[in-house]
Formats: C-alpha cells, structure tokens, sequence
C-alpha cells in the first residue's frame, strides 16, 4: 500500500449546507480528490467518490462522520465523470446507501476497461509502441500495469443518464447539468443558477492542467475548448473543483485555460519545425517538467496534442505502409499565399 495512504481525508464547510470532503490518493503531484456533499434534505447529495483501494471505503465514511453524516444519509450518488478518483467508490457506496448512481452515458472509457484489463492493457501497449516508447521499458511497465489496482471498487451502470435537461436537486437548489467532454468522454459540470456556484469536476481547477482521454473520441482538446466556452457562458461565480480549493473569478481561470492551451500547441508545433519525432522523443522537449514516473500520463496528453494539431492542418502523422515502425510526427510547412 502506499505511503500517501497514511494521509487522512478532511470534510470543511464551504457553504450552509455544502462540505469539501477531501479524500487522499496514492498518486505522485495528485495527492487529494474532493468529494463533495451537499445537504438534500434530511440527507445528502455525494459529487464524486474517491479512489478505491484497501480502506478507502472506510477513510471517507470516517471523515463523512467528522462533518456528522454517514454513508447510510446518501440518498444520490453523482459522478462528473468516469475516472478512477471520482467513480471508484461508487459501487460500494451504492450499495451501502441503497441510492441511485447517476453519471453521464459516454462512460465505456472506463467501463470498457474493467470489464476487459487484459484487453484494455493490450491497447495501451500498441498505443504506446506505435509512439516510439523502447521496448524494454515499455514491457517492464505493462508487467506493472497488470499487476496494479484500477481504483475502481466495480464497474456498475449508471441509474439515470446524468445529460443536458436533468437537474439534481438540493437544498441550495437545483443543480443543471452541462455535458464538458475533453478531459473525458463521461465530464459534466453541474450548475446552481440562484447562487452561480459552479461544480466542475476535472474541468476547470485552480492550477492549470489539462489531461485528456485518447482514443476515444476523435479530438479531445477541441471538446475541451469548446467545453470551456460551455462553462464560461454560465456565469458562475464560485467554483467547487474536482481537487484543490474552491475559487472565484472562475472568467479568468477560463482564460488561463484557454492561453496555456494555445501555448501548449505552439510549443509542440515548434518542437516539430525542422524535424520528424516520434511522440516519445517530442515528449521531453514538449513536456520537460514531467517525471518518468508520469510518462504514460505526459505521453497521453501529447498524443491528444498532436491529434489536434493533425486534424487543423498544422502538423502531419507519417506511417510505414506495414505499420512495423513507430509514427514520426513533423510540422507542416506554412502554405504559401496566392499573390
């Protein structure tokens, strides 16, 4: 078990009404995830779930019980999207509550791979050979892979499809629900019009840092940036992320988003100007503030990046015709104009 298990969750009142219950996680740079309860009448409503692992179950009902709730009070279990740190415990909390699970339907990204490991496992490593990852390391990390925990307790089907029209209803209001894929296929964000208070999952935090599903939809980072015009039209005032604190001026953490996205674009367009690179080599010139343990992570989002620039013309994917070499990625050169 890892060490950062040993941290403990903390529950803080945000609002009347609304807790930040922030719950530890075992990974390097992400150490919390917040759940968030919001009272619903003589209960309440639970926005994520935290990461699964040996004791996490017991971790959040413990700091739920800080704050004077159970598990047993949670009458709504909502996730904002399908990943490990805000789903994994969805399943025994269910159970244990006996409520609904309601999420967005475009969640196979997740699912698909609990019911198939193996298969899922498999994918990943052709993705990973076909961008230049060696083969030694590459073999030494599948071999790793298989052996660790998902962070999901079980994959379990939502009761309700959480889509554009569904409200969930509490005591500050009702809650509409905005579908923002990029970061992943199943993101929403739920919005309180009365007190503009915004719950963004993995959308928007405070800090910067875009991470992308790929593979699964055609161009993550455009969803992601019309996503953010999505949130940005909302107004809100408050933002109640997926991690770290709670902020305000939510309009200029929108606009972060937006710059470093553009820059991030033309950083990897430079790093491919006067030469071909596959994805694993471009990755330390893009990417120099990433660690080798996070290299499957930065390797992720690179090939989102480059997707992106591909599909609005600024640079070009080269393929043998059997497929046996990895991909090499160059910039395209600019088009010269009709006098």
């Amino acid at each position: 078990m890892s060490s950062r298990r040993k941290d403990l969750g903390r529950a803080d009142r945000v609002l009347p009404g609304i807790w930040r219950v922030r719950l530890p996680l075992p990974w390097p740079g992400v150490p919390h995830v917040n759940a968030w309860a919001l009272q619903a009448g003589d209960g309440i409503v639970l926005v994520d779930t935290g990461y699964h692992e040996e004791g996490a179950l017991a971790e959040l009902e413990r700091t739920l019980a800080t704050v004077g709730r159970r598990l047993e009070d949670v009458q709504l279990v909502v996730c904002t999207h399908a990943h490990s740190d805000h789903y994994g415990l969805a399943a025994p909390i269910v159970e244990r509550a006996r409520c609904e699970l309601w999420m967005h339907p475009n969640h196979q990204h997740m699912t698909r791979a609990i019911a198939d490991p193996e298969r899922a496992l498999e994918r990943r490593v052709e993705v990973a050979r076909q961008s230049g990852v060696p083969l030694e390391p590459l073999r030494r990390w599948a071999e790793e892979r298989r052996d660790s925990n998902p962070g999901i307790a079980a994959a379990i089907e939502p009761d309700r499809e959480l889509v554009p029209g569904v409200e969930v209803e509490t005591d500050h209001g009702a809650w509409s629900v905005h579908h923002t894929p990029g970061h992943a296929p199943s993101h929403v964000v739920l919005f309180e019009p009365r007190q503009r208070l915004l719950l963004s999952g993995d959308h928007l935090l405070g800090r910067v840092s875009p991470y992308f599903d790929y593979g699964w939809t055609p161009d993550p980072v455009a969803e992601f940036l019309e996503s953010l015009d999505t949130v940005d039209g909302l107004g809100a005032r408050l933002c109640l992320p997926g991690h770290g604190r709670p902020f305000g001026d939510v309009a200029a953490h929108v606009e972060a988003n937006r710059k470093e996205m553009a820059a991030t674009l033309e950083r990897i367009e430079s790093v491919l100007a006067d030469r071909e690179l596959t994805a694993y080599d471009a990755l330390p010139l893009a990417f120099p503030e990433f660690e080798p343990s996070m290299m499957s992570w930065a390797l992720t989002i690179m090939l989102c990046f480059l997707t992106h620039l591909e599909r609005t013309g600024r640079v070009e994917r080269l393929r043998t015709a059997d497929g046996a070499e990895p991909e090499r990625w160059r910039a395209r050169a600019p088009t010269a104009a009709t006098p």
